[in-house]
């Protein structure tokens, strides 16, 4: 795509005020009709008999445009029919494509695919939901919150979505039970030789490795933290913690350090915090995450890390 055109989609898409899935849906749906039909494009010739809507639009047509990319996650439940002006902005964006197409700059595929990226930025910059459900353990829902970074971090590779939620819930959960400033958080993408830390979290002689995928390279990291007369801890998820207590056994490091599960570790520490209490189980969940998120905004780039409560 020449620089022209992506600068030209920009600047359509943000004096238009395009980010609502709404919006995205109904521009997606317009461009694979004029890539279907070509250019130059009448407007009245993608509008209902009623003049009320645009004609074909909605959550089926514009699902069909999303799995040729292989995007299955729905876009917009009504796709784009309701959205507020989706006519004005029909008519708005066929006048952009023409103009596109008496400059020599239609080039459909290519506008398709910047469009499904947007899609793309639409769905991972939007936070995580903790589901709050009082028939559920707190286990189970500290598991379904890391269940939903697992999920798009397979939707979007290269992107470690899970292991950083995993490594600022700890520090969140550090943070709620000891003093103002008694740990320090980095953002997930800054490795410990690069800040000279030996572990993710370090409190007094106490070394906490937080991770998603224990490996070889970590138990040599426990091995050196125990040599330096530190108390190394590893947290992982339920489903890793087989693997992580395999390794210590390779590595001869069975029984001499501690291997924790991340979901109760969490768990366990809200219950505490609650004091038990029913009443005060919300007020604690809701104070984790609001350290959570303000971790995140402290020390990484990417707001969709943070975390909702529904």
């Amino acid at each position: 795509m020449s620089v022209e055109l992506r600068n030209r989609l920009a600047e359509f898409r943000t004096e238009n005020k395009i980010t609502s899935k709404g919006k995205l849906a109904a521009i997606l749906f317009m461009t694979r009709q004029a890539r279907v039909m070509g250019l130059p494009l009448n407007p009245s010739d993608l509008v209902t008999d009623s003049k009320g809507q645009v004609q074909g639009l909605g959550k089926a047509a514009v699902q069909a445009i999303l799995a040729d990319y292989g995007i299955l996650r729905t876009l917009a439940e009504e796709g784009g029919r309701t959205s507020r002006g989706s006519l004005g902005n029909m008519q708005k964006y066929v006048h952009f494509l023409n103009s596109l197409h008496d400059d020599n700059l239609d080039d459909m595929e290519m506008i398709e695919k910047w469009w499904i990226e947007r899609v793309h930025d639409f769905f991972t910059a939007q936070p995580f939901i903790l589901r709050y459900d009082t028939a559920k353990s707190l286990r189970a829902i500290v598991r379904d919150l890391l269940a939903q970074a697992y999920k798009r971090q397979k939707e979007n590779p290269g992107t470690m979505y899970a292991g950083a939620v995993l490594q600022h819930l700890v520090g969140a959960k550090l943070t709620l039970v000891l003093p103002e400033g008694a740990i320090e958080h980095h953002g997930f993408s800054v490795s410990d030789a690069m800040s000279g830390r030996n572990g993710d979290f370090i409190i007094n002689e106490v070394v906490f490795h937080v991770t998603t995928a224990p490996s070889e390279s970590l138990m040599e990291k426990c091995k050196r933290n125990l040599e330096s007369g530190a108390r190394p801890i590893i947290v992982t998820t339920h489903s890793s913690m087989p693997g992580a207590e395999s390794l210590a056994g390779i590595h001869e490091l069975e029984g001499r350090i501690d291997i924790l599960e991340a979901e109760q570790f969490i768990a366990t520490n809200l219950y505490e915090v609650s004091g038990f209490q029913t009443s005060k189980r919300r007020v604690t969940v809701v104070k984790l995450i609001e350290s959570y998120n303000k971790i995140v905004s402290e020390v990484e780039t990417d707001p969709s890390l943070k975390v909702q409560i529904g």
